[in-house]
Parts: C-alpha cells; structure tokens; sequence
C-alpha cells in the first residue's frame, strides 16, 4: 500500500509539471512601476478529492506565474542595449539579486475558474525598496557633474561608451573613438521648442522637464540617457544620486501632457528632434543648453522631476 501511494504521488507531480497551461501574460507596467505575469494551472486527471484538484491546480499556477515573471524581468530593458538578461549573463551579483527578487515576487491575486483551472498572478515593483532597479543599479559613489551648458556645441568623442547603472553597460563597441561633428551654429531663441529666455540667464521656478518624443519610436528603459545633436549626453544615472533613482526612476513615459504630473505644475517642455538607439532622446544643442540652464536654477533633473510624452 505504501508503495502505491508513493507511486500516485510520483505521477502526480509528474502531471503538475507538464499540465501548466502555455503562457497567460505577463507585462511590465512602466506607468505604474510594476511587472506582473499570470499564470495558469489545471489539476491532473485523476485526484482524490475536489480540495486536492484545486490545491495541485493551484501549484501548477503558482509555478507558471513564477516562470513567466523570470522571462518578463529579463527582458526589461535597462537602456539602450542591454536588458535585465544582458547584465544577468555577466554579472553575478545582479543574477542573484534578481532571483531573490523573483522568489519573493508578491501574489495580488489569485482564483479558481469554473472549468477547474486557476490563475495566480504575481507582482514585483519597477522601482522602490527591494524593486528590480535595487537589483540592477550600483551605488553612484560619485556622482558626475551637469556639463557645461556651452559645452552641448563642441564635438564629442565619447561616443556610446556610457556607464548607465554603476556596473558599467550602454557600450557594445559602438562608434568607440568616433568623434561626433560639432552641433549646428546657435541659432535664435524662437527657434528652440522651449520658451524664450535671456540668452545664457535662466528664468528660473521650473518644476520639472518633459521632452516631447511622439512619433520617434521611444520604448521605455530603466536608464535613460538625454543627448544633445552633438551626441554630448545631458542626463543619465551617473549624474544622479542612487537612492533618488531607485525609488523614484529616472523618467515618466506617459502618453499625453496631463498625465505628465511627475514634472510639476510648471514644467520646461521642449521637443526631441530623434531617439537615439530607440531609447535616449536627443535634443536640439539650443534645447539641451537652455535645459541644462534651468536645471543649474531650479535642480528639476537633480529630483529626477522628467516625463517623456511618446
């Protein structure tokens, strides 16, 4: 007798392992800051009772809810050319904070189906205390200073090679040594898509920055990098101060100006004229200049106080 129950329950587990139905979905929440994925189970064939059916249904739940969460995370994007998988493969910390974050990954919701099967879906926050930015952003134990604003003019040779979390990444080889050409002549205020101010002064009472992307293809990134024309990058993590970024994020991306309220009642708006990589919006030189301005006044990048509108 004992034999045979050990031979059920072999068989049982057996079916739990291969009865998880295909994948439900899983979608990471950019707006809201977090990632789920459901999951879905159905019990065996053969059970014992009602109760057990809809435990090992369950389980089969649980557990594809946890596989999809694992693929969902690692393809999140951390900027434009590395994902959560990407920074897993090389560096072993990261893939072992990641996977404490899957294993402690939060149920939101769960319930039975009238055909037997059963759904759980599973939670972990984009951003904020145990988040996967913890997982994947270092401290910035020195944190870089704002370029000079003139500086957006001049060519730049740094091509893509650009630390975008502490662990380095953003540098696949790209255009190493290349220096980008110098950035078309100033041109007037009233060519800027931002308001007008006095050359070189700022206006000052700014409360955050959106940049127009719509129609550029930007995806969302954990870090995200401001460029100017000249290729010179205005904002990115090593400017900023690491516990501001994993709470906070480093940018809004939202769909039209209302929801843009991360960046205040009186925000600076201005206009990328391209998307670098699919991912970093490149300003006019006039534009990061003017942005690089108020920002010395007002410290709205320094808060992290930016939305992008794609």
């Amino acid at each position: 007798m004992q034999l045979l129950k050990t031979a059920v329950c072999a068989l049982l587990v057996l079916a739990l392992a291969v009865v998880t139905l295909p994948a439900a979905e899983a979608a990471a929440d950019w707006d809201g800051g977090r990632i789920r994925a459901e999951g879905t189970g159905i019990a065996p064939p053969r059970t014992v009772s009602a109760a057990q059916a809809r435990a090992l249904a369950r389980r089969a739940a649980v557990a594809d809810a946890y596989r999809q969460l694992a693929e969902q995370i690692q393809g999140v994007d951390v900027d434009a050319s590395t994902t959560v998988e990407n920074m897993m493969v090389s560096n072993d910390i990261v893939r072992t904070h990641v996977s404490a974050l899957v294993r402690g990954a939060r149920i939101v919701e769960e319930k039975a189906l009238r055909d037997g099967a059963y759904t759980v879906t599973l939670e972990v926050p984009v951003f904020g205390v145990s988040s996967l930015a913890s997982s994947v952003f270092t401290r910035n134990e020195t944190r870089a200073q704002w370029v000079s604003p003139d500086s957006v003019y001049e060519p730049y040779a740094g091509g893509r090679d650009y630390d975008t979390t502490g662990y380095g990444t953003y540098d696949r080889g790209w255009d190493r040594g290349r220096t980008t050409p110098a950035a078309p002549a100033r041109r007037s205020p009233s060519a800027s898509s931002a308001s007008s101010a006095p050359s070189g002064r700022a206006v000052g009472g700014y409360t955050g920055l959106i940049v127009d992307c719509r129609g550029l293809g930007l995806r969302p990134v954990m870090s995200p990098v401001i460029k100017a024309d000249s290729g010179r990058p205005i904002y990115g993590y090593k400017n900023l101060d690491s516990d501001t970024v994993i709470k906070n994020g480093m940018a809004a991306y939202v769909r039209s100006e209302s929801d843009a309220t991360r960046a205040g009642h009186n925000p600076l708006v201005v206009r990328a004229v391209a998307v670098d990589a699919g991912a970093n919006p490149v300003l006019s030189s006039d534009d990061a200049r003017r942005v690089l301005i108020e920002n010395g006044a007002s410290g709205f990048l320094d808060a992290t106080n930016v939305v992008f509108i794609r």
